[in-house]
């Protein structure tokens, strides 16, 4: 049974909080020169997927993954790269594509496509969308962008976006069509989308315990063998918040601060209570969403979550908030050196 293990990131470029106390932001041209270097590292070291997010605000440094992507793909060579996600409904279906197979060109055939709805808003009013058509630009644009997938010559009839007829998407991947997954943070109807259309999809579980993600796993794969698709051939992947450092207590330390600090942000704006450490020692227990701790400690915790949902795929998503590059890339090198063994002999028979 091959698992793959891997990470995401939203590029996160809030302040720093340290044990020493609270330093400035970096700025977001070093952030991203950063993240370059931890794809980098994470493709030497041999895991196996790396997502990067799109958002369009301040505390976040990457509006654009597919550039960044690109530039990592130039460094790197087995990994693959993939958003985590595009915001499909502000975006085009046409231009997606095109980035996509760009970078699956640059990087010699490890392009994804993460899409979804989107649960930051900003880069609708950016671009010009409104939001109470949140779910028909979302259905209009994957019908678009899957047609497009298949087929050079397009023809495709929309309500919100213009109508195609009879022209050409180039360039074209050069190995057929580019993998589409799409993410959801749980909800029914990006669920019952997926298996749908019967696309891969991925969970994020940021919250609560993952194993309540096991009625979504049963929907899509219900909802897809309804509609003609294998779900035995359809991929299920979780990404979950983490970090690992050489043991429990040291890896708990480092974290909290970044993870409240970001969490408080949005907290503001979305009137959610403050993070504390109740709720984050919570997370961090066997029945939360937090994989935090020694090797052994997340090693296990993801064993637990493939075998409760049946995924073949994990996610690390780190950093949250802002911790020191180094930190990160210490992480990235203790899941791929001291993790990715112990999951992959675990599930080496199976």
């Amino acid at each position: 049974m091959k698992i793959e293990l891997g990470l995401t990131s939203f590029a996160d470029n809030t302040d720093l909080h340290t044990e020493t106390g609270a330093q400035s932001a970096i700025s977001n041209a070093q952030r991203i020169r950063n993240i370059i270097e931890e794809i980098e590292i994470a493709d030497q070291y041999g895991l196996d997927v790396y997502g990067l997010g799109e958002h369009h605000r301040p505390d976040y440094a990457v509006s654009d993954p597919v550039t960044v992507l690109a530039a990592a793909a130039t460094k790197t060579k087995h990994i693959k790269l993939s958003s985590a996600v595009t915001v499909l409904s502000s975006d085009d279906p046409v231009r997606v594509y095109e980035r996509f197979s760009t970078l699956d060109a640059v990087s010699n055939g490890r392009a994804e496509i993460m899409v979804g709805r989107g649960s930051f808003i900003e880069s609708f009013p950016l671009f010009g969308y409104n939001l109470n058509d949140y779910d028909q630009l979302f259905n209009e644009k994957i019908d678009l962008l899957i047609s497009i997938n298949r087929n050079e010559i397009v023809n495709w009839e929309g309500h919100i976006r213009p109508s195609i007829e009879n022209l050409g998407v180039y360039p074209r991947a050069e190995h057929g069509p580019l993998p589409i997954t799409i993410a959801t943070g749980g909800t029914p109807e990006s669920s019952l989308k997926a298996g749908a259309l019967g696309l891969p999809i991925t969970y994020a579980i940021i919250g609560g315990d993952p194993k309540r993600f096991k009625r979504n796993v049963d929907m899509y794969k219900s909802i897809a063998e309804s509609y003609g698709h294998d779900a035995k051939a359809l991929s299920v992947a979780t990404h979950s918040w983490g970090y690992i450092a050489e043991t429990d207590e040291q890896a708990k330390r480092e974290f909290f601060p970044s993870v409240k600090a970001s969490h408080d942000i949005l907290a503001k704006e979305r009137g959610w209570p403050m993070y504390n450490e109740n709720s984050f020692e919570r997370e961090v227990g066997p029945n939360g969403a937090l994989y935090v701790g020694s090797p052994e400690t997340v090693a296990t915790k993801i064993i637990e979550t493939i075998e409760a949902l049946g995924i073949t795929r994990f996610m690390l998503h780190t950093p949250v908030g802002s911790i020191p590059h180094e930190r990160t890339i210490s992480t990235i090198k203790l899941l791929a050196e001291r993790v990715k063994p112990i999951v992959d002999k675990y599930f080496e028979n199976k």
